[in-house]
């Protein structure tokens, strides 16, 4: 990583009572000579100080509460910039700079063209252009039990990745933050910085990733969490999970302070496909299993380290874990219950050796199979029919249902004549039936008619 190195310079170091500051000074550009000193009252001893780091210590009589007006240092007349970063108590309100000649500068009330201020729920970045020359003073929370760190050169160092890996594969990365060639130590110094790792596609037309975004993979991490050992042991550790195309990819650690970013590229990288397929023998009958097969592709593992662990996931959502154990060649295989029809799901995890001995895991894209449903299923002679005879008796069933519809058809229309017939039958017996009435009542009134005639 490229990063510009000032010039080393001296300071002086001193034991402070009653002072467990936490201030970080990362002196962005200065030049040669400048001083950063301890300004405390009576101080007769002086020791030469690293360049890096000052210690404060605490006397044996004196409490961790640290009194305001010991938090002092000194910053020289040829400083054109300086980065200040005070760590403070967790949720603790920012901390308030005093200038030599007793003016204030807060977090709410600063010239902004000559002050940037960055805080934080657990620290204060500060930034001066042409700062005061003199004895400054630190108010607030600051915490105790901590460094004054002179930063000039921050880099961080990581192990190169391996030559050979694998999409899909997870690995795991260390590195650590250096101020030029020393190592950081300051406990709290990861709250304050951010360490990413982006992997950018060559756009290497010869690959699958051609053409590919850029990938964020991971951020490093020193909580002890993940595959981090030990939390605060400032070592940062990185867990990739490189769950991407296969193809060339260039691999750029970022530093990523609140005011400053850094990066480091490493060398590109040729991303492999996964070593492991999967495929499936469908069982034909419903009472017999199916059978996965994991086919190794020998041209960069050896086949014999591997050894699988996963879980198949059935149409009912139920779930069933297996594993392979070690064994020779370049296939594994095992049964899958056949349930039901559906859509079945494989989840593999491969774990073994790489042609030149290095340990590794990887998870498998998960496969996925349909098995259809079958109905009607017919033998001849005790035999299950071939497809062949099935496709005739198929067409022979389809050709009855077509008959058994044109008979139904007939019928029914058979049955509509003849029930229209019955309804013209009727119509005309109660036509026939009206008219007869009509007569009969004309006959009678015409008789009764004569009658009375007769009698007058």
């Amino acid at each position: 990583m490229e990063i510009t190195k000032h010039q080393c310079f001296n300071a002086k170091k001193i034991k402070v009572s009653s002072l467990s500051a936490a201030l970080l000074f990362i002196v962005t550009s200065f030049s040669a000579g400048a001083l950063i000193n301890s300004d405390i009252e009576n101080s007769s001893k002086v020791d030469k100080l690293s360049k890096t780091r000052v210690e404060y210590y605490q006397k044996d009589n004196i409490t961790n509460q640290v009194p305001y007006f010991d938090n002092r240092f000194r910053l020289d007349a040829n400083l054109d910039e300086i980065t200040l970063i005070f760590y403070r108590k967790s949720g603790s309100k920012p901390i308030i700079l005093i200038r030599p000649d007793g003016s204030k500068i807060r977090v709410n009330e600063f010239d902004h063209e000559k002050v940037q201020w960055f805080d934080d729920s657990t620290f204060d970045m500060i930034k001066i252009k042409n700062p005061m020359p003199g004895p400054w003073q630190a108010v607030g929370d600051i915490l105790p039990n901590s460094q004054i760190l002179v930063v000039s050169d921050i880099k961080i160092a990581v192990d190169p990745l391996p030559e050979i890996a694998f999409s899909g594969e997870t690995l795991k990365v260390e590195g650590r933050l250096f101020n030029g060639d020393d190592a950081i130590v300051s406990p709290h110094f990861k709250n304050v910085v951010k360490l990413d790792i982006n992997f950018y596609s060559t756009n290497n037309s010869a690959y699958e990733n051609f053409g590919a975004d850029a990938i964020k993979v991971t951020s490093f991490r020193d909580d002890g969490h993940g595959l981090d050992e030990y939390a605060n042991d400032n070592i940062f550790t990185g867990e990739f999970i490189l769950d991407f195309a296969p193809g060339e990819w260039q691999p750029v650690y970022l530093v990523k302070l609140p005011m400053a970013t850094r990066e480091l590229r490493q060398t590109t990288i040729l991303l492999q496909k996964t070593p492991v397929e999967v495929s499936v023998v469908k069982s034909a009958e419903s009472d017999k299993p199916h059978q996965l097969v994991l086919t190794i592709d020998p041209s960069y593992v050896d086949p014999d380290s591997l050894v699988f662990q996963g879980k198949f996931t059935f149409p009912d959502r139920q779930v069933e874990p297996f594993s392979i154990m070690e064994s020779n060649g370049e296939s594994r295989a095992t049964t899958i219950t056949n349930t039901e029809p559906g859509i079945y799901r494989i989840n593999v995890s491969a774990f073994g050796k790489t042609i030149t001995g290095r340990e590794f895991r990887l998870v498998v894209p998960e496969f996925t199979f349909n098995v259809e449903a079958v109905n009607n299923m017919m033998a001849i002679d005790g035999v299950a029919a071939n497809s062949e005879e099935m496709s005739a008796v198929i067409a022979t069933t389809a050709d009855l249902l077509v008959k058994a519809e044109e008979e139904n058809e007939l019928v029914l229309l058979e049955q509509q004549q003849v029930q229209a017939e019955k309804e013209q039958e009727t119509m005309l017996l109660i036509v026939a039936g009206n008219v007869f009435i009509i007569i009969i009542a004309l006959v009678l009134f015409f008789a009764l008619g004569r009658k009375k005639s007769k009698t007058k």
